[in-house]
């Protein structure tokens, strides 16, 4: 969901658009991510691929994002996380933290 209240251009805001590998469906992996997410701010969505791997869009402050980064690169007791790829994007002014 956009947020009209997020200007567009919000300093110091970006997106990150990530693609987690591993045992990472089945554990609760969107759900931790997810519940990480709102404790840190960040909004965007987490969805399972058929590939087995899971598309995390996450938007927030550079800091937030660091944070979330790193626990991507671990996830929930239950995953066996063997590879994170992530790519920059634009700000999007999203509202909430969805799973898809």
């Amino acid at each position: 969901m956009i947020d009209p209240k997020q200007p567009s251009g919000w300093a110091g805001a970006r997106c990150i658009r990530c693609f987690v590998s591993g045992r990472v469906q089945g554990v609760y992996f969107r759900a931790s991510a997810a519940h990480e997410a709102q404790r840190l701010g960040i909004t965007g969505h987490a969805r399972n691929l058929p590939d087995g791997r899971v598309e995390v869009l996450a938007c927030g402050d550079s800091d937030a994002l660091t944070s979330f980064k790193a626990w991507l690169h671990r996830g929930p007791s239950a995953a066996e996380v063997s590879a994170v790829a992530c790519e920059t994007q634009d700000y999007r002014p999203l509202s909430g933290f969805l799973t898809r």
